[in-house]
């Protein structure tokens, strides 16, 4: 059954409502680190294009923001162009004022200052998570198999009502909802699954299916389905000395599962069209804010780990790409020289704009935008 979806208004609202706070604090981190390492940030802004409206502070940063909400940037002092390295511009300023550009400061501190945008969304996550889990306690539902869907991949396997999975592939399962999380990306691929029967450790394999699940919003998703049943549901207070590692741990399971599904696409194991872009984003913003404030929270959470994840891949013109260079340099005692920088940030470039037109035409697919157009021409 599917409910009605939210307005544009109401979609629009979330989604800047995500996307701005988030940019945000990924800025921010930048900012503050940069601060600490003695750089002067002349521009901080949210949004690019021309600017809606702004002021300066006292210590010369300008802090706008832009018409266009989907990025967000600092500048600091000296950073005259993408691959960060030293100019004639950069060379011919007096002493005092070199010393507070970008470029002046040591290895460590370059790289600390851009890492730390991406660490901060991940923070951020962690804090959400922290304030969640005192709340509503952790689920500790233990791994029994309560009942064998009649025709699934757990009956082909020979699983039973009261079989202890202890392992997926090599994973420890400690609670029963650690099972669906390490099958559903697994549909048609075989597993090993470590299984206590009687006292007795045995290892079966299965093969999960690949099934379509639909959202009450009418989204669809391919999951890997086992078949297997839990029983009564169980959750426990958290002890306050462990709600940091287990939101830390909650913020890792995300990124490991962005990081398979990433490599699942590029391998072929799943379709491109799963990839989505802003216009995704925002239907789902919208979507889950009218599920309520904890739905919402939660999603904003997980946009924030995925937005970090993301910029530390080591792709040129994001931070990870500009960390990679450190790297190199670090490993080479030089950087690499301008004109390599400069082509593989073009080519970062032309790559980024790429991607970004091909999720926006996989989300305009995704909103049958495509077929109503081709109905109308027919």
């Amino acid at each position: 059954m599917t409910t009605g979806n939210p307005g544009i208004f109401w979609t629009l609202l979330s989604f800047l409502l995500v996307i701005g706070p988030l940019i945000f604090i990924h800025e921010m981190g930048h900012y503050l680190v940069g601060r600490w390492c003695g750089v002067k940030a002349e521009t901080f802004s949210i949004g690019f294009g021309r600017e809606i409206f702004g002021w300066s502070d006292r210590r010369g940063t300008r802090w706008k923001v832009g018409w266009l909400p989907l990025g967000g940037y600092v500048r600091f002092a000296g950073d005259m162009n993408p691959a960060s390295t030293p100019s004639d511009e950069w060379l011919s300023l007096p002493p005092e004022e070199r010393n507070l550009t970008f470029q002046s400061k040591a290895l460590w501190k370059r790289f600390l200052i851009v890492f730390a945008g991406p660490a901060t969304n991940l923070i951020f996550a962690v804090l959400v998570f922290c304030g969640f889990l005192p709340a509503f306690g952790e689920l500790r539902t233990p791994p029994v198999v309560a009942g064998v869907a009649p025709g699934s991949a757990a009956q082909a396997a020979g699983l039973r009502a009261g079989d202890r999975i202890l392992a997926v592939d090599g994973d420890k399962v400690e609670r029963f909802e650690d099972i669906a999380r390490l099958i559903v990306l697994r549909g048609g691929e075989q597993v090993k699954l470590k299984v206590e029967r009687g006292g007795a450790v045995s290892q079966v394999v299965a093969t999960p299916r690949s099934e379509t699940d639909r959202d009450q919003f009418g989204n669809e998703a391919k999951k890997g389905v086992l078949g297997v049943a839990r029983g009564p549901i169980v959750v426990e207070p958290i002890a306050a000395a462990r709600v940091l590692p287990v939101a830390v741990k909650q913020t890792w399971q995300v990124i490991t599962m962005s990081l398979e599904g990433l490599g699942q696409v590029i391998s072929g194991q799943r379709s491109v069209k799963e990839l989505g872009g802003p216009l995704k984003i925002a239907k789902f913003s919208g979507e889950q804010a009218s599920l309520g404030p904890i739905a919402y929270i939660w999603f904003v959470a997980v946009i924030s780990i995925n937005l970090g994840f993301i910029n530390l891949l080591p792709v040129p013109l994001l931070d990870g790409g500009h960390l990679l260079f450190y790297l190199v340099e670090a490993v080479r005692r030089k950087p690499l020289p301008p004109s390599a920088q400069e082509w593989a940030f073009r080519g970062g470039l032309a790559a980024l704009l790429a991607l970004m037109i091909f999720v926006t035409f996989n989300d305009l697919a995704s909103f049958g935008l495509w077929s109503k157009l081709g109905g109308l021409i027919g």
